[in-house]
């Protein structure tokens, strides 16, 4: 069984781990971890859920130096995810001096500019915002030395590719390359012959992907009676405390509205809250 503990990174790190609670690595942080602490380019083949911004993250701010400019970029699809990349690593390096900072679409340019100009070390953004900053020459990436693409897939999926290449040869080829992934199409594959060297690949088996504790269950539903099926299953499972994802933040605010119309307490969180309306929220289901 391998412990964090066993991993070679700074003590700074591990306490932060134990202070998150976690002890044992999940399967694709113990294959991918002891990888990219030496320095390979890692191809990650792993669902959502699965732990992999910290199988990338501990060995990514391990890297990182007290010298103010970026020194890692992480690419990912959404803002969401830029956003949840960034407080995870800033839970990891609490014990450090390592700034982050998310840049994406939606938030004021002139804040990322300021941010940018007062200097950060890991740099996570949507494909199209870090073209604007490089377009405006307000990002340097010559000495950046980790790039990682998080969710290539669903870049690729968006239509980022020319972005991505774009970024990729602003970057010196002495680079470490991290791509990870929940599916490994044509396209992704191409991406990695191109601009990664000798990559190792790690990926993780279904098996693996959920916790022993934890069940699963799905129910096929048509699409029309999804809100009151639903409903159903709230009403005979009656959870205490529950989560719902939604594929967009409209589909959010549309599903709120309709359970607090048949009296559940539900409230709504998504992008485009505000920090003291998300702190709201969260209070609520304390």
């Amino acid at each position: 069984m391998t412990y964090f503990d066993d991993f070679d990174i700074k003590p700074e790190i591990k306490k932060a781990i134990r202070e998150m609670g976690f002890e044992e690595p999940s399967p694709i942080q113990e294959k991918a971890i002891p990888a990219i602490l030496k320095g390979d380019d890692v191809i990650g083949q792993a669902q959502t859920g699965t732990g992999k911004t910290a199988a990338f993250g501990i060995p990514l701010i391990n890297r990182i130096t007290n010298d103010n400019h970026v020194q890692a970029v992480i690419l990912t699809p959404t803002r969401e995810l830029a956003i949840q990349v960034s407080g995870e690593l800033q839970k990891l390096s609490r014990h450090l001096n390592v700034r982050t900072l998310p840049i994406y679409g939606g938030q004021s340019i002139g804040h990322q500019i300021k941010a940018l100009k007062q200097g950060v070390q890991i740099v996570i953004g949507t494909p199209g915002r870090l073209q604007d900053h490089l377009r405006r020459k307000t990002l340097r990436l010559d000495r950046v030395n980790t790039v990682v693409l998080d969710e290539a897939d669903e870049m690729l999926d968006m239509g980022f590719v020319d972005d991505i290449e774009a970024i990729l040869k602003q970057i010196n080829v002495d680079r470490q390359t991290l791509l990870f992934s929940a599916t490994m199409p044509q396209a992704i594959r191409k991406l990695s012959k191109r601009y990664m060297v000798k990559p190792v690949t790690v990926s993780i088996n279904k098996s693996e992907v959920t916790a022993p504790s934890i069940d699963q269950a799905y129910y096929k539903v048509l699409e029309k009676n999804k809100q009151e099926s639903l409903c159903r299953i709230l009403d005979s499972q009656n959870p205490d405390l529950g989560i719902i994802f939604c594929r967009t933040k409209k589909g959010v605010a549309e599903l709120t509205e309709a359970l607090q119309a048949r009296g559940y307490l539900v409230d709504g969180l998504h992008g485009d809250l505000t920090q003291p309306q998300r702190d709201a929220v969260m209070k609520k289901f304390r």
